[in-house]
């Protein structure tokens, strides 16, 4: 049996039911914001924070000094710094992102929290459950704001999936399973599970509303010792309800895709879709307790239409970013806060102690805080 999944109770209040993109409330411009990290994702947190110009000062911190001069060349108010101390050392900054290699997550967003800054910190929060819980405590204890950079729950599509198990639509879900799969991009401090999967395991407790008990996980590396490019996930929810999460690093096609199986509908949510990222298919199965001849087992397939529900489109990390603006703004607690960061890393730290263990289910523990 599965279970009928509410996306309230374990995470109540914490799920923004949405068919348009919020607009959140501005009170004043903060006087300073920065940018850690210009690689690969950090220019893009720098191109939002200039369009929404809610900081009166921009500054972007990077050792590189060839991706400095980038930045500064894109956008020629914005600040530079060639390390972190400039920024922690600058009175006027009040909101700190993240956007560095996984590894050292933890060690700058404690350093950034410690000068009394808020912080948004890329995924996964930090590369263990206690170091996690640190950032958690140290936030409480500074009275600032942790946000950890869930994208894809600030996504459209996936905002349109949760509202859509919530309200019935898919019936009891029996599972969840997920592709994240392409060519590269390679990491050298962290595995395809912490790189990739990271967002599905978000994606899959946001949508299911609830942690799993146990994780098992299998996976191999191909190109560098311990450092698997290819892995499993399997989410054990307890109660028949389980998600299975796919992520390569050696794909030859880009696959996006989850699929949600319920007792009443299918939905199938592919983010590599030009448009019609959300599809229901009203396809299931059903036991005939009463048919007179042994066949087909006594099941009864039922094969309907294929209905594609209406979704505003926005850029999540748009939306994303102004919801970190705006909890910096009004001490708000953000909907992706440290606990949401700390579940997620709980998940990745079960599953690579069942990864380095032959694959056995290891129990999910989150310490209370």
């Amino acid at each position: 049996m599965g279970v009928t999944v509410s996306a309230t109770g374990l995470f109540e209040g914490r799920a923004l039911r949405a068919t348009r993109a919020p607009r959140e409330t501005t009170a004043r411009r903060l006087s300073g914001i920065a940018v850690v990290g210009l690689g690969y994702w950090g220019p893009n947190w720098v191109r939002n924070l200039v369009a929404l110009q809610a900081a009166s000062r921009l500054a972007v911190c990077d050792y590189d000094p060839l991706r400095r001069a980038r930045a500064a060349s894109l956008y020629p108010n914005v600040e530079t710094a060639g390390c972190l101390e400039q920024v922690l050392d600058d009175s006027e900054i009040e909101g700190v992102i993240v956007a560095t290699p996984v590894s050292t997550h933890y060690p700058i967003a404690r350093q950034v929290l410690e000068a009394g800054k808020s912080v948004l910190v890329e995924k996964p929060l930090a590369t263990s459950v206690r170091q996690a819980a640190e950032l958690v405590e140290l936030a409480r204890r500074k009275g600032q704001v942790l946000m950890v950079g869930h994208t894809f729950e600030y996504s459209a599509p996936v905002l349109k999936a949760q509202a859509l198990i919530a309200d019935g639509e898919l019936g009891e879900v029996f599972y969840l399973s997920s592709v994240r799969a392409n060519l590269g991009l390679f990491q050298q401090d962290v595995n395809v599970a912490w790189d990739l999967a990271t967002h599905d395991v978000s994606i899959a407790l946001f949508l299911l509303g609830q942690v799993p008990q146990t994780v098992s996980c299998q996976g191999r590396a191909h190109y560098r010792p311990d450092v698997e490019d290819v892995a499993m996930l399997t989410m054990d929810f307890g109660c028949g309800l389980v998600a299975f999460i796919h992520a390569s690093w050696l794909d030859p096609n880009k696959v996006r895709r989850t699929t949600i199986v319920g007792s009443r509908q299918m939905l199938v949510y592919d983010d590599t879709a030009a448009s019609d990222k959300i599809r229901l298919y009203d396809k299931g199965v059903s036991i005939d307790s009463y048919r007179d001849v042994y066949d087909d087992f006594q099941f009864a397939y039922r094969q309907g239409d294929i209905r594609i529900p209406r979704v505003e489109e926005w850029e999540p990390l748009s939306l994303e970013c102004q919801h970190f603006i705006d909890c910096v703004r009004r001490r708000a607690v953000p909907r992706t806060d440290g606990l949401n960061g700390l579940r997620v890393v709980s998940v990745l730290e079960a599953a690579q102690s069942s990864l380095r263990r032959g694959g056995i289910p290891v129990p999910v523990e989150i310490p209370r805080i």
